[in-house]
């Protein structure tokens, strides 16, 4: 792997980093934060900046040309996604980082052309149906029914934890398909219309102050054409999709950033005189993170540049996904020593250093290493797959 970027590369990654600074003045960032999400925008706000990226070409770079791409490799996608999000721009990850690419390899062609260059211009927006009340981790144990009906599906059941279903245009789900079979081989997976009579969102907030919805499928009809792929291997398809997802290319950009503004803030904050920079106990901590934060960027460039390869990573998203996650967990955990009792303070708040973007990272940050399958599991990935270990 070459460490470097080409100069093309490198003159692109400007042209981005120059763009979003002039169309992402903090002011309006600040001013379209939503209530929905702490720290994301309102919904209005995010799909019309989608669809500006859209018109230049920039949501889909790593995908083929014939499909509303732009014909860049998978590593140009990635330094994409980690300008974007060191610039906070709002995310489409969901639809253009997780299940874009997956629909890609595996969706017939009436489903790319159907799908991919409306997502690809910012026009729909997709949520993941994964988890239910009694399939999280063990993913595989999915309820939910789909039973087919001359030319439709009939879809039965109950997912939670699915982000952004309040706004999105279609669910990305999982469905069992085959009852008799073993639980890895009796499911597919299905894009649905969130439109169709039957689907019901229901809004919950949780513990750390921001929302996820529950979706409820009541003898939802659906044509037969919604499944995406081969009848009964959804199971491997999602696990394609989910290495797509712990990839972490945009993750890393607001890493960066979060470790940049820490930085910035112990330069211009002084303690009785002397800048808190200065403090020899923070400067060991800024000092392991910033080793932490490049293993991170390091870890993302390899799996984006294995995809550009036409190589599949599996072991190597686990590790990404696993680094990423926990040092965003210490990383808001040191911003939170740094600042102290501020730190606690939310946005809005009078006195919140940082405009209290660190509350919100800290509560964020614990869910994170849950999401996409919990880092247990991406140990044990990485244990079988990566080092060859017997399975336990």
């Amino acid at each position: 792997m070459d460490f470097d970027f080409t100069e093309e590369q490198k003159r692109w990654r400007e042209e981005v980093e120059d763009w979003l600074r002039k169309e992402l003045p903090v002011q309006a960032l600040e001013a379209n934060v939503g209530d929905q999400y702490q720290g994301a925008y309102k919904p209005e706000f995010t799909r019309a900046f989608a669809r500006r990226m859209g018109e230049k070409g920039w949501l889909a770079q790593g995908w083929p040309k014939e499909y509303g791409g732009g014909g860049r490799t998978m590593l140009e996608q990635a330094l994409f996604n980690e300008v974007k999000a060191y610039y906070r721009a709002p995310s489409t990850a969901l639809s253009t980082d997780m299940t874009g690419p997956a629909l890609a390899i595996f969706g017939s062609e009436e489903h790319k052309k159907k799908f991919l260059g409306p997502i690809g211009r910012g026009e729909i927006s997709l949520c993941v149906g994964y988890s239910e009340p009694n399939a999280g981790t063990d993913l595989a144990s999915v309820k939910t029914r789909a039973v087919e009906e001359g030319d439709e599906w009939t879809i039965n059941g109950h997912k939670i934890f699915t982000s952004s279903a309040q706004t999105a245009d279609y669910i990305w789900m999982l469905a069992r398909t085959d009852p008799d079979a073993p639980k890895h081989k009796g499911l597919s997976l299905f894009l649905v219309d969130m439109r169709t009579p039957g689907i019901t969102v229901r809004n919950v907030k949780t513990m750390a102050g921001w929302d996820h919805a529950e979706v409820f499928f009541d003898n939802v009809r659906v044509p037969r054409d919604s499944i995406i792929g081969e009848k009964n291997r959804g199971w491997y398809q999602i696990a394609m999709a989910l290495d797509f997802e712990r990839s972490a290319a945009g993750a890393i950009g607001g890493l960066v950033r979060n470790f940049d503004d820490l930085v910035s803030y112990c330069k211009e904050t002084y303690q009785d005189g002397v800048p808190l920079s200065k403090h020899p106990d923070i400067r060991r901590k800024l000092a392991e993170l910033a080793i932490d934060v490049e293993i991170a960027r390091l870890l993302s460039y390899r799996v984006a540049w294995l995809q550009s390869q036409h190589q599949v990573p599996n072991y190597e998203a686990s590790m990404t996904k696993m680094v990423s996650s926990e040092l965003s967990r210490r990383l808001a955990g040191v911003g939170m020593q740094v600042l102290g009792l501020q730190g606690v303070l939310k946005k809005g708040s009078k006195g919140a250093p940082l405009m209290g973007r660190l509350q919100s990272d800290y509560a964020n940050s614990i869910p994170s290493t849950i999401g996409a399958g919990s880092n247990e599991i991406q140990r044990n990935i990485i244990a079988q797959r990566g080092l060859g270990m017997p399975r336990v």
